[in-house]
């Protein structure tokens, strides 16, 4: 566990080697140092989570927990400020780190082929690199101040990523728009920060678990304005509502990007914070009460969202918010196990989803809408497989797909907590999550075909593609978390007296899968009646605009900062500092005509002053 420290330092390595080739480096060159960094990165960290293993079951006996910490240097020290540079290693960090490195690592072998040929070879992976350094930093801070370190870098990786074709302006107005949406997020996570120094004069996680109920009253003013900032911080992160509106847009960078940041890094960091900080949120329990229910809203709608959309990458960013909300809606109700599951299940099958759409993408020439492919299930049958298996697991049908036991394990959390109006929520949402995917799959690999599909091959290509695949299936749900003693005990018992809720989720993913299976395959005739009546159109319209944020944002606060951006374009801030310059100008002009060689001026200026004197003399 003493080479913790070289999870991080491999990927910044790569990084850096990276970032000076400045993309002099073959194509060949620059993968072997950009996916190798990564993949002995992905080897510590097995190597790392074994031992963390072997010395947990040793104290088993003895301790709830095992905690593993590596003070590298002391960051920031002023008076009685002082930040340390420490990696902190338990059962949730070594879950986090285990998902980013080995799925990230598998995403760069597949960026390999994808970027293959592409303007900006080298900068992809230096971008990915420090992208993945700064999750890791992120999951294994010992402390906040380091955790927002690897959560500023996270954003701004994220700002590159999504503009890497730099080239097109909408590109570059997309990436802004992730960058100040997240970064608004930021602000009040800072000030949360800044709330819980105040209050315990500490930013240790572990010393904020324990000095926290001794120095704070439940429900008092000073956690309520906490747990509001981290929440408001994670929500930004995670793309819940409201501040949910960057991620669809964020689909402009390569697939690759679009698979790393959905299902192992960016958008998981939300649901990490709160984990992390469940002490808190327990002594908030309204607060976490709205975790559940932002969640819940936020799955709904994200859910009808994706059932219209028509561009694939849109459908499953749609999606991604939705699994996003499953997870908040598992931490609101205390199901903290549950939760962490299904982050790594939905990594898994997120991630193929994402990788094989951006083969679909590929071997369509660049096209993404779904309407304008069909019948691709014999041109690309690999692909086609891959999808159905991502997309199984996505609408979490019974029994064969990991998703179904993550998913179901976050509604009988929510059962066992009594929230009723939660639980129909996010069974609702089970329904909707089949539908629009495949929905999305009986479009894009059934009916008429409607373009000819390039072949898609190679090693790099297919093997990590396959083995998510495989890690989709129940194979992937049999992976133990070690996260005995992380969490607090509850009651929810995940065996017994579920077989009622397991058949009526799974029914209705089923049911969801033949209600498109009928309209797309049989009756299409059904879309176009809906479309034509006005109250439907009308429906799918403001879906189709994601319930109408995008509007309401550009209405309350976009035109008002372009106006005022209007007002001040002159800047009369300047114009008025100016005004002494001006004076000062027009004085000197004034008086260097004074000095023009003349005796008699300056006699006449001689006697004017020794009357003006006088005059002085007599007023006072």
């Amino acid at each position: 566990m003493n080479l913790l420290y070289l999870i991080i330092f491999f990927p910044l390595l790569g990084f850096v080697i990276l970032a000076l080739s400045r993309g002099y480096w073959s194509e060949n060159i620059t993968a072997i140092i950009g996916v190798g960094s990564i993949g002995i990165t992905a080897i510590v960290t097995n190597y790392v989570g074994f031992d963390f293993l072997e010395h947990k079951a040793l104290i088993s006996n003895t301790e709830n927990t095992f905690v593993y910490k590596q003070l590298l240097w002391t960051w920031i020290s002023i008076s009685d400020f002082i930040i340390p540079f420490t990696l902190h290693l338990d059962g949730l960090s070594l879950t986090m780190i285990s998902i980013v490195t080995n799925v990230g690592f598998l995403i760069q072998i597949y960026a390999s082929w994808y970027m293959r040929g592409k303007e900006g070879y080298s900068r992809f992976f230096t971008y990915t690199n420090l992208f993945i350094a700064s999750m890791i930093i992120l999951i294994l801070a010992e402390n906040m101040m380091l955790m927002y370190l690897g959560w500023e870098w996270v954003g701004l990786c994220s700002y590159l990523l999504i503009n890497f074709y730099y080239t097109k302006p909408d590109n570059g107005t997309s990436a802004m728009k992730a960058f100040f949406i997240t970064r608004l997020g930021d602000v009040f996570l800072a000030i949360g920060m800044f709330i819980l120094w105040n209050a315990l004069g500490t930013l240790n996680f572990n010393d904020i678990a324990v000095l926290a109920p001794q120095k704070i009253t439940q429900d008092s003013t000073t956690i309520i304005w906490a747990t509001v900032m981290i929440l408001i911080g994670a929500v930004g992160k995670s793309a819940q509502i409201p501040l949910h509106t960057w991620l669809a847009d964020a689909m402009v960078g390569p697939a690759p990007v679009s698979a790393l940041i959905h299902s192992a890094t960016m958008v998981t960091s939300g649901v990490y914070l709160i984990a992390r900080t469940h002490v808190l949120f327990l002594m908030a329990p309204d607060i976490l009460n709205l975790v559940g229910i932002i969640g819940g809203i936020t799955l709904l709608l994200a859910g009808c969202a994706a059932l219209v959309q028509t561009d694939i990458k849109r459908i499953l960013a749609y999606s991604t918010i939705s699994q996003i909300s499953y997870m908040f809606l598992a931490l609101g109700v205390q199901a903290w196990d549950a939760a962490i599951f299904h982050l790594m299940t939905h990594a898994f099958f997120k991630a193929l989803l994402f990788l094989s759409a951006g083969s679909v993408i590929i071997a369509c020439n660049h096209e993404q809408n779904i309407f304008k492919m069909g019948g691709l299930s014999k041109q690309i049958p690999y692909i086609y497989i891959l999808m159905l298996i991502g997309g199984s697991a996505l609408s979490a049908l019974p029994w064969f797909t990991a998703g179904f036991y993550s998913k179901d394990a976050i509604l009988w959390g929510v059962n066992i907590n009594g929230q009723s109006i939660l639980l129909w929520l996010g069974l609702i949402g089970t329904l909707l999550t089949a539908m629009y995917t495949f929905r999305m799959i009986f479009i894009v690999f059934h009916g008429k075909k409607k373009i000819k599909a390039q072949k898609v091959k190679g090693f790099t290509h297919s093997i990590p593609l396959g083995i998510l695949a495989i890690l989709a299936t129940f194979i992937g749900a049999k992976i133990n978390q070690p996260l005995d003693g992380i969490f607090p005990l509850n009651s929810i018992d995940y065996v017994s007296n579920k077989v009622k809720l397991e058949i009526l989720s799974g029914s209705l993913a089923i049911i969801g899968l033949l209600i498109v299976a009928f309209i797309y395959l049989f009756r299409y005739s059904i879309v176009n009646t809906l479309s034509k009546n006005t109250i439907s159109r009308f429906f799918l319209t403001l879906c189709y605009h994601a319930w109408g944020f995008e509007c309401l944002y550009n209405i309350v606060f976009i035109k008002p900062f372009k106006s005022v951006a209007w007002l001040l374009e002159s800047d009369p801030v300047n114009s008025l500092m100016n005004l002494p310059v001006f004076f000062c100008r027009w004085a000197n002009k004034g008086l260097a005509v004074s000095e023009n060689g003349q005796v008699r001026w300056y006699t006449a200026s001689l006697g004017l002053g020794a009357v003006l004197i006088l005059a002085l003399l007599l007023l006072v």
